[in-house]
């Protein structure tokens, strides 16, 4: 696939217009008319190799930090999906933070305090596995985690979320202020794909450990919460932090479509290898005759 068609394939997927902007409009299943993952293979390991060559970049030159947010129902592939496209970056630039349930720490704070404690430095790519936007989500479709976080009552009316919404735009505003380039990921899931995924999970032992039971109460609300996701991307997609509503039912086009993603927001920003002055080029001439001569005189 040329650049040419990933930048529409990437496109295709991101909320530019956020008030017109329709769950029903995107099909889980698409492919873009990719055929299959044979077809995507190729692109996804270049886009890879690509992404490993920006990061390299990045960390040398140390000025901007990259935060991928990925946000789905269960089952939709997070996990997978950032262990297959960050396969090649290194680790000493790159960290994950999954977040659930708050702790009793978290918990005497504001909602955005334990978020900011994992935001990438400069220079590091940061993913959280889930985010603040839990926030106006899960907190949104079940009360009593809004009534866990010890809020005034005078201050939890109708106007909250709306609040909250306005919290979260300033706050990507600012980082984006400040060289974080902020990526959103919504992997869309459809209902009949997370119940193939669920029964994979229970009949496959070695998947036992991610199924639980409150999966299933979840799965219970799904129209609550994609309601709830239909007015986040509507009210938080913005010019400076857009998201990418991203078809979750074919796992392979999922990744395709993250990574061309991301590779193309760091090529925007174009990061380089630092370059020096005549001092520092002199200092490093100095240092390579000084380790050629040690190698002639053993």
């Amino acid at each position: 696939m040329s650049k040419k068609s990933l930048r529409r394939l990437t496109a295709r997927f991101r909320v530019d217009h956020p008030k017109r902007f329709s769950l029903a409009d995107v099909d889980p299943g698409d492919t873009a008319g990719i055929s299959g993952e044979e077809e995507a293979v190729e692109d996804l390991a270049h886009g890879i190799a690509r992404l490993s060559e920006l990061q390299a970049r990045l960390y040398a030159e140390h000025r901007w930090a990259v935060l991928l947010v990925f946000q789905a129902m269960d089952a939709a592939g997070k996990d997978s999906t950032i262990a297959h496209v960050m396969t090649g970056v290194n680790p000493v630039g790159c960290e994950t933070s999954s977040f659930r349930a708050p702790s009793v720490e978290e918990l005497d704070h504001d909602w955005l305090w334990r978020h900011a404690r994992a935001l990438p430095k400069r220079g590091h790519i940061g993913i959280f596995n889930r985010s603040w936007y839990e926030e106006v989500l899960v907190a949104r479709v079940r009360p009593e985690v809004l009534a866990a976080q010890h809020i005034p009552p005078a201050l939890i009316d109708a106007d909250v979320w709306d609040e909250r919404f306005e919290d979260i735009n300033a706050y990507e505003r600012h980082l984006a202020r400040n060289g974080v380039l902020v990526l959103k990921f919504f992997l869309h899931l459809s209902k009949e794909e997370q119940r193939k995924r669920f029964l994979d999970r229970i009949e496959e032992p070695s998947k036992n450990w991610k199924f639980s039971l409150d999966d299933l109460v979840q799965r219970e609300r799904w129209d609550d919460y994609m309601r709830a996701y239909e007015k986040m991307i509507r009210h938080t997609s913005t010019k400076h932090a857009r998201w990418h509503v991203v078809p979750a039912d074919h796992k392979w086009f999922t990744r395709l479509v993250v990574a061309a993603t991301v590779v193309e927001a760091i090529e925007a920003v174009d990061p380089r290898y630092p370059k020096f002055d005549k001092a520092k080029r002199t200092e490093l001439a100095e240092a390579r005759r000084r380790l050629l001569r040690e190698a002639k005189s053993k």
